[in-house]
């Protein structure tokens, strides 16, 4: 595929219900300084894309990141980190997909959770089965989608502030202290860190992609432009809902850009945009079903994984097995997702994030060991490893997310040990074929 095809991709994956939902749960822990946050978390993001596609360009693995730190650190760093992967794109679409069916209930509220669960989750496996390529052009529709409505938004909003909606001139409350910025003081912001970097997780599946490219070395231009993108639309977006509306109006539970256009009575606007966020976590649960199956095929084929999960189907050369262990975990995650009462969005939303960091961490320690880098470039990814500890600590400060972490260090420390087990057994079989 082109570049420009990789970037949309990449929109596609990145654009999900954690930047349509999760961005309001950071408005509400720091008020308007979460476009800081949206700031420094598309520096880190940045910096981590940058040396992923620099390894990516230097040695084509379609391991991708885990190759990479399987190559740095030995078997047992390749291991941790597909499996880490693994589970946390479970928790993702897990999250998706309880975000969309109650979603879907805004139309049709007597209808069961688990029916509209069940509907996508089948659609998914649906435009997975297609196969890579057909997948490639489904997230190039949808990413275009995506995109269209938070723009949709962007123009209506400023169209709102001159008048040109309802005939009123509404002016934008920008703060001129401190405390207005940070409505929860530095804490708050710290906290709300962990929701700006969800936002742009996506980044892995474009490493695992880019072995697609027709040249591996346009992988950074694919990176940059897609970051470029979204850091405007993102920005700009919650700069303009965060300004336009009282803090204390924003719900959990309704995206901040619905929130932001209620003054202006559009009846259309939370159906239309009600669609775009199932479209957008419709498009990043295929993406990461998609993500999941191609790396435990990969897995298993290093030996990381039973090796049943490396056969593939002549139906598309499609690794059902992989496949089915993924739609199981899915389905696993769904039931949880629906029987456990209060917070659980945030909860599994927060441990997904945290497994994503974690991964972020393995690329750029994988890169300070595998590439010759300068003195600016090892200084880059001090700063990255720095935001990310950032956003990773920072769940601790928030009771509501907190379980989230919890979650996520207990979900690493078990595959630690595992590793670490398969580890000592794989060297005292070396040592007897000695």
């Amino acid at each position: 595929m082109a570049w420009w095809q990789l970037s949309l991709v990449g929109v596609g994956c990145t654009i999900g219900t954690g930047y349509f939902l999760g961005s309001t749960i950071g408005i509400q822990l720091t008020g308007p300084s979460i476009v800081f946050s949206f700031i420094l978390a598309a520096l880190g993001t940045y910096i981590v894309f940058q040396l992923l596609a620099k390894m990516t360009a230097a040695d084509p693995q379609k391991g991708s990141f885990c190759y990479y730190a399987s190559h740095a650190y030995g078997k047992w760093a390749g291991f941790s980190c597909g499996w880490n992967y693994w589970v946390s794109n479970i928790l993702i679409m897990g999250s998706q997909l309880t975000a969309l069916s109650i979603l879907s209930q805004f139309w049709l509220p007597h209808v069961p959770l688990w029916i509209f669960a069940a509907i996508y989750a089948v659609l998914a496996i649906v435009v997975v089965l297609a196969g890579t390529k057909k997948f490639d052009q489904v997230e190039n529709l949808l990413a275009v989608i995506k995109v269209a409505a938070i723009v949709m938004f962007i123009i209506l909003a400023i169209a709102g502030l001159i008048g040109f909606v309802d005939g009123k001139n509404y002016n934008l409350t920008i703060p001129n202290t401190f405390n207005g910025y940070f409505t929860g003081g530095l804490q708050g912001f710290w906290s709300s860190l962990i929701y700006a970097f969800y936002a742009f997780g996506g980044i892995e599946v474009i490493g695992m992609m880019a072995m697609q490219l027709k040249k591996t070395e346009d992988a950074s231009k694919a990176g940059t432009i897609m970051l470029f993108i979204l850091t405007i639309i993102y920005v700009l977006s919650i700069g303009l809902a965060v300004t336009t509306v009282a803090l204390e109006s924003f719900d959990h539970k309704e995206s901040p850009f619905v929130t932001a256009m209620e003054r202006y009575h559009l009846g259309f606007f939370p159906h239309v945009f009600n669609g775009a966020i199932i479209i957008a976590g419709f498009s990043a649960m295929a993406a990461a079903l998609f993500g999941v199956t191609n790396l435990l095929r990969t897995l298993a084929e290093d030996g990381d994984a039973p090796k049943i999960f490396a056969k593939t189907i002549n139906f598309k050369k499609l690794p059902l097995p992989a496949m089915g262990l993924g739609a199981g975990g899915l389905l696993a995650s769904i039931i949880t997702a629906l029987l456990l009462p209060g917070r659980i969005y945030e909860y599994i939303t927060t441990a997904a994030g945290i497994l994503l960091l974690f991964n972020w961490l393995f690329i750029i320690l994988s890169s300070l060991k595998i590439l010759k880098q300068s003195l600016w470039v090892k200084l880059m990814s001090i700063v990255a490893i720095l935001l990310i500890v950032l956003a990773v600590t920072g769940t601790w400060f928030e009771e509501t997310i907190r379980p989230g972490l919890y979650v996520s260090i207990g979900i690493s420390a078990l595959i630690g040990i595992i590793a670490f087990v398969i580890e000592k057994k794989r060297n005292g079989h070396e040592k007897k074929l000695v």
